[in-house]
């Protein structure tokens, strides 16, 4: 099996003993990104639309570095803390896939995320 580790400075940072992803036989697992700025390492808004668009800027970013992007995405697992944001989380997923198949996705409403957060979301996406 190979393996190869990433990292990029345009994600935050490893908020435990985690790698930002993980690419192996042609597929790329991020870790779960959250809505933090990557070079302050703050959470960018109180607002949930503007935490949902940073964290899939995050994702972006580390996909980018294991060189494909969110297009690529086969599987998305958002974590969020109020189901009631469900419609919101829609509504930015519409914008950004706008144009392309959007991939599959699992939404979980959970009872708290690092850093008092609102979402989480991590990625499965392919090299080609």
């Amino acid at each position: 099996m190979n393996r190869k580790i990433i990292f990029t400075k345009n994600a935050p940072g490893a908020i435990g003993y985690y790698s930002q992803a993980i690419v192996s036989n042609g597929l790329i697992y991020t870790a779960g990104q959250v809505p933090l700025d990557p070079q302050t390492g703050e959470v960018v808004s109180d607002d949930f639309t503007e935490q949902v668009k940073q964290t899939l800027i995050n994702i972006e970013s580390v996909l980018k570095a294991s060189g494909t992007n969110l297009s690529k995405s086969i599987k998305l697992t958002v974590f969020i803390t109020n189901l009631s944001n469900y419609p919101e989380l829609n509504t930015v997923f519409k914008e950004r896939f706008d144009g392309v198949d959007p991939p599959a996705r699992s939404v979980v409403e959970v009872s708290a995320l690092p850093k008092g957060v609102s979402v989480e979301i991590d990625c499965i996406a392919t090299l080609k």
